[in-house]
């Protein structure tokens, strides 16, 4: 693989493995001690070199940044691996009481944050305004939505739901939002988060969109959807843990609005 002048400083000849988890689209080159995410250059690639450094400054718990560099169409980052496991891996799935009080710090550690020097602006007016873009230029992966937000029983086209979201705004609770807050880009050790990664939709957003991703993610990883095996899910898990460890009723018509908004990147 190509590495540009100021990554190959750092990495040299060491040796690396491929990492796939996660659907980020992103080639994740892992190294003794560093991580190396490559990617199409977008707008994206450079929020979440900026937020990394912002929320560094924050004493959030966030990979150091090595080195970043851009070529004409792709972005490198290089930064430190995260301490602890991710929030997807056997032990926290095995064990959701543990799994949930970890992600609820996460989220209260992202709302505790004061955002009025925030780099970042992900209101909702401009999501929808990249969700208008995404629509319109036939960017919406139809293989990679709920099984039930088109069809029969769902829209009947992103067209139809991109008006739908337009005409049904919630009102938003501003705060320090991931942008991504689903189980692999979460790590912990024990009930306490050590790193946020793919951080491109970090900035300014309502709440929800984080809780709505995180009850999205969990209900996923419970049923088997990313494990790989049908047979591999988690029945009996509290679907409701989640928001008891956060001391809040969950928001049914915002948790809705938000992943629906969600299958349209």
């Amino acid at each position: 693989m190509f590495f540009p002048g100021k990554i190959v400083s750092f990495i040299a000849d060491e040796d690396y493995e491929i990492d796939d988890i996660g659907m980020s689209g992103s080639s994740i080159l892992i190294f003794e001690n560093k991580v190396l995410k490559a990617q199409k250059y977008i707008e994206e690639a450079k929020n979440e070199y900026q937020m990394m450094k912002y929320l560094h400054e924050k004493y959030l718990p966030v990979p150091t940044v090595y080195a970043y560099e851009e070529t004409e169409d792709t972005s490198y980052l290089l930064m430190s691996k995260c301490d602890g496991q991710m929030a997807c891996c056997a032990a926290y799935m095995e064990n959701p009481a543990l799994q949930c009080k970890l992600l609820a710090d996460g989220l209260k550690k992202l709302w505790s944050v004061d955002v009025s020097d925030c780099p970042s602006d992900q209101r909702l007016s401009r999501k929808l305004a990249e969700a208008r873009y995404n629509v319109e230029n036939g960017l919406v992966d139809m293989d990679n939505v709920q099984p039930d937000t088109f069809g029969e029983n769902g829209f009947r086209s992103p067209e139809e739901l991109l008006q739908w979201l337009y005409d049904n705004p919630p009102k938003e609770e501003l705060v320090l939002s991931h942008g991504d807050y689903c189980l692999p880009n979460i790590f912990g050790i024990r009930d306490k988060v050590t790193g946020y990664i793919d951080l491109g939709k970090t900035g300014i957003a309502d709440k929800w969109c984080d809780i709505a991703i995180c009850y999205r993610s969990l209900l996923n990883n419970y049923r088997g959807v990313y494990s790989g095996d049908e047979e591999k899910d988690y029945p009996d898990c509290d679907e409701l843990l989640l928001f008891r460890e956060l001391g809040i009723e969950p928001d049914w018509e915002k948790i809705r609005y938000y992943i629906l908004l969600d299958e349209l990147f």
